[in-house]
């Protein structure tokens, strides 16, 4: 069963407010500027409004961290070698955002350049497993998803994702272990954000080519109603490792390919959305949860800001 963990934080009675709403009455939310800059599905976020996405991610960032994953800085403008090899090419390209002069593409997950970083090498077994964690921004050009969840920080082109990968050996029970391992580090982080979550373990039908298991948390969205998908967590065996050439010499000598992993720690917006809406209190402010407070010089509340107001209407 989902492992849920609930904060009431409105009256029985009140109805919450969705985030732009919630965000715009207290200034941290800016959809319109950012669309006229950039169209629409994109965001600024302002005072209090950066500040609470940077405090989470930080949150992220540190837990893997401290749960013992090298932190590595990747380029997210990748070779179309890197899709390839991570199963994203071929297939995914009207997704990405091309670079077709160069044959290159900007990713939709830190997962593509991090585990593409040591193609064609061979590890030491001694040396497995090992755990990685970036923190990037992520593009997708969402094609044909017009007219759903158009609404908001749901669906949107740019987004910032700390993604943890892992390389080990081929060995099907370790890799199950290891997802396992990858889920309760993103269950953490959202223990500590104190929202809803619920944990859904993907049928076969709706795997797709590379994964062997995928395991998605799913957050309470109040203004949907509903949960949304805030994380994905896959299990690929060998599929990567056989592209990208990704190889372990094991104790008899023989080289191997390896087993890869990976899973999302947190993102944002779809976790900003959750907390601003969660937290959200009657008089409109947002409690800030504890684990993010240091961040907020000790502030319990997100109030109202002075925003920059338009020159002219």
């Amino acid at each position: 069963s989902p492992q849920i963990t609930v904060r009431a934080e409105l009256a029985a009675d009140a109805t919450p407010l969705d985030h732009v709403a919630l965000g715009g009455a207290l200034g941290i939310l800016d959809i319109p500027r950012a669309a006229a800059v950039a169209g629409s599905r994109n965001y600024s976020l302002l005072g209090d409004g950066a500040l609470l996405e940077r405090s989470i991610l930080d949150l992220g960032f540190s837990s893997m961290v401290d749960a013992g994953f090298l932190p590595v800085n990747v380029p997210i403008l990748v070779r179309d070698s890197a899709m390839e090899g991570t199963g994203y090419f071929p297939g995914g390209e009207e997704q990405a955002y091309r670079v077709p002069q160069d044959e290159m593409s900007l990713a939709g997950t830190g997962e593509v350049p991090l585990t593409a970083l040591y193609g064609d090498e061979i590890f030491r077994e001694e040396d497995m497993p090992i755990r990685l964690v970036t923190e990037t921004s992520c593009y997708r050009r969402e094609a044909g998803a017009a007219g759903r969840d158009t609404r908001g920080l749901y669906r949107v082109h740019q987004f910032r994702k700390v993604e943890q990968v892992v390389l080990g050996p081929a060995d099907d029970e370790w890799s199950a272990a290891m997802l396992e391992e990858i889920v309760g580090n993103a269950e953490r982080i959202m223990e500590a954000l104190e929202v809803p979550w619920r944990v859904v373990d993907v049928c076969a039908g709706d795997l797709g080519a590379p994964p062997v298991r995928k395991i998605d948390i799913e957050t309470w969205m109040p203004s949907r109603g509903n949960y949304g998908e805030t994380h994905s967590a896959s299990a690929f065996h060998e599929f990567q490792a056989r592209r990208l050439r990704l190889r372990y010499r094991d104790s008899g000598g023989k080289v191997r390919f390896c087993h890869t992993l990976n899973g999302t720690a947190v993102a944002t917006p779809r976790s900003l959305l959750s907390v601003m809406e969660c937290h959200q209190r009657p008089d409109g402010t947002i409690a800030i949860p504890a684990a993010l407070r240091d961040s907020f010089a000790g502030r319990a509340l997100i109030e109202p800001a002075r925003a920059p107001a338009p020159a002219h209407s």
